[in-house]
């Protein structure tokens, strides 16, 4: 014999349909304006962004090529979110230092840390296709 629970999405606190899609969004542009006034690395990668941008559409050889370079650096804003959200709950929590606290604010920065890497390597290899194609 089976158990069914009825539930309604009246209880959502961000209601449904499109008022949760609308509401969703206004918050992710809280927390992109947040962080671009708060932390000075999201707003140094926000501008890596916008400078490699027109780079990318010189240096993609294809449209999977142009994906692959943005999103590398689309990839390390949103993990520089996350990275800035571990560090404000940590801190929210407790100023005071305490070692599971710095060790999750070291995992948080290290995981931007190896997204920069993987960024890199994607642009150095479209940069290297790049100019073997020129040459």
């Amino acid at each position: 014999m089976s158990i069914k629970i009825k539930t309604t999405d009246t209880n959502k606190p961000n209601g449904t349909g499109l008022a949760r899609i609308i509401k969703a969004t206004h918050c992710s542009a809280k927390g992109m304006k947040a962080a671009y006034k708060e932390e000075s690395a999201f707003r140094q990668e926000t501008w890596l962004l916008v400078v490699s941008l027109p780079l990318s559409i010189i240096l993609a050889q294809s449209i999977a090529q142009w994906a692959l370079l943005v999103g590398s650096v689309l990839l390390i804003l949103v993990i520089e979110l996350i990275n800035s959200a571990i560090e404000a709950l940590t801190d929210r929590v407790s100023t005071e230092h305490h070692l599971l606290s710095g060790r999750a604010k070291d995992m948080a920065s290290a995981a931007v840390t190896l997204t920069l890497l993987i960024s890199s390597l994607i642009w150095i290899a479209a940069t290297v296709e790049w100019f073997n194609t020129i040459s």
